[in-house]
């Protein structure tokens, strides 16, 4: 297979390996699996996305795809190493959404998602 910026590993295409069994190969010190989750759980951030909107991202067909490829944390045995999963499957299932990912660079939506969530998480003390 020849190598080059659009050629894909198809190992590289399966979710990583659980902490539990990871030894496979650190980035920057850090392995896959650790590196996956940071992301994940920084993309339940609107602002975060309004970043990655106005920087194009969420319309680069390449990232694109690795956010519908992030979708298995979603399932277990990943999802219980969210800290916030309600949030975070929220906005990954937004995220497959072509008009969700044009309309986040919106800093109103943003900020309507941030105040969606502070609410979400008084009521959420409030029933505990």
């Amino acid at each position: 297979m020849a190598s080059g910026p659009m050629s894909v590993d198809s190992s590289a295409l399966d979710p990583p390996a659980l902490p539990e069994t990871a030894d496979g190969p650190k980035h920057g010190g850090f392995s896959r699996f650790e590196l996956e989750l940071e992301l994940v759980q920084s993309l339940a951030n609107p602002q975060y996305l309004n970043y990655l909107a106005s920087r194009k991202f969420l319309t680069n067909p390449a990232f694109v795809a690795y956010l519908d490829y992030l979708q298995y944390w979603t399932r277990p045995p990943y999802l219980k190493f969210i800290t916030y999963p309600a949030a975070t499957i929220k906005i990954l299932e937004l995220l497959q959404e072509e008009k969700f990912r044009e309309e986040i660079i919106s800093p109103d939506l943003a900020q309507g998602l941030m105040v969606e969530g502070m609410k979400d998480a008084v009521e959420w003390h409030r029933e505990g």
